[in-house]
């Protein structure tokens, strides 16, 4: 019999053996470092930095104390996921091998006003946080476009500067959108998409698309490209268009939801060899393999004040063992700015009105 009251004792290190140890701490710590300052942009201070990014969106959006700077008008969903199984030979991560994992989400607009009309643009977004029995976490991001408009971040802050008001009136410079868009050919597939997008009447018909690529990674270790699509199973009745009204889309959620759960099929589409993982400008061609990795089903909804997703931080690089991050540069750029918005917003509790206050745990 062994007794395992107490570990057992490890010869102590050589001299060599401790130096070998300490260096190789020493190579992890300065490589985390590196990446802190590399997003910080202590080593070129002309670089883009998250700091620049969301102060853009403020300058365009305005700054609404403990909001999220983009995305800022939502709603918190409470569900679970139910793995088909299918996804298993792909990835070990638990939420395609066990029959049920937890879910928080948060449908939203991306603006960065919580006073937004639900008309004014055609997108819509859901963001989803999975938590493993093994205390692992699943955090994706998607969107109801199904490309992005540029492939790097300095493109997206250009794009963002030709938003941005002119001091002389207050309003955007008219020729600046259309000048950006013409110096930039790849965002010819999102124009596309928006010139026949029209604001959908529910966030319950919509598909959302993770549109940046993932790999995932088999017990063999094996790594497969991929992107996702949450497809509905609530369809819009022919003709249906978008109310009147500026917030129509969390009471028509609330309505539908109090009559059962909704149900999204979470569809993978595998990537040949030869598609861009590392540009969410480009879209993958048709006729890709798609997996059917099981059914996201939400059952009940909460105010996003006080409900359950108001602090996640759903940063699309918070990744459970069995799914890994492209090297899609748009994917750090998030990560860093969605932390940058986050710090903010957690920070600015005493500037909210005394009811939001209060709703606050």
């Amino acid at each position: 019999m062994v007794d395992r009251s107490s570990p057992p004792t490890r010869p102590p290190l050589s001299g060599t053996s401790l130096i070998l140890r300490l260096a190789a701490i020493a190579v992890v710590v300065g490589a985390v470092a590196g990446a802190f300052a590399y997003v910080n942009g202590t080593f070129d201070p002309q670089r883009l930095t998250p700091k620049k990014l969301i102060n853009v969106l403020e300058t365009n959006n305005g700054v609404h104390p403990g909001f999220r700077r983009n995305h800022a008008k939502g709603v918190c969903v409470i569900g679970h996921f139910e793995s088909s199984g299918e996804a298993r030979s792909y990835s070990t991560a638990q939420v395609f091998n066990e029959a049920r994992t937890p879910v928080v989400g948060r449908f939203a607009l991306p603006a960065g006003s919580p006073y937004a009309p639900d008309g004014a643009v055609p997108i819509r977004s859901l963001a989803l946080r999975f938590t493993q029995a093994n205390g692992q976490q699943w955090r994706t991001g998607m969107n109801s476009m199904p490309v992005f408009p540029v492939g790097t971040p300095e493109a997206f802050y250009q794009f963002q500067q030709a938003l941005s008001p002119l001091p002389s009136t207050g309003k955007p410079d008219p020729a600046a959108v259309p000048a950006f868009f013409s110096s930039h050919p790849e965002a010819a597939p999102f124009l596309a998409w928006v010139k026949t997008a029209k604001p959908s009447a529910s966030y319950v018909t919509e598909t959302y698309n993770s549109v940046n690529a993932f790999y995932l990674v088999n017990a063999t270790a094996q790594k497969q490209a991929v992107r996702w699509n949450m497809v509905p199973q609530a369809k819009d009745a022919p003709g249906a268009t978008a109310p009147e009204g500026s917030d129509f889309l969390e009471k028509d959620l609330v309505q539908r939801i109090a009559t059962g759960p909704l149900r999204w099929q979470l569809m993978i589409t595998l990537a040949n060899p030869e598609d861009p993982v590392n540009d969410a400008s480009k879209p993958w061609p048709e006729g890709r393999k798609v997996v059917n990795a099981g059914t996201l089903v939400l059952e009940s909804t909460q105010p996003q004040l006080d409900g359950e997703c108001r602090d996640i931080n759903y940063d699309p690089l918070v990744l459970p063992a069995g799914i890994e991050g492209s090297d899609d540069p748009l994917l750090a750029a998030r990560s860093a700015g969605y932390a940058n918005s986050y710090l903010r917003r957690t920070s600015e509790v005493s500037q909210l009105p005394a009811a939001q206050q209060e709703a606050r745990p």
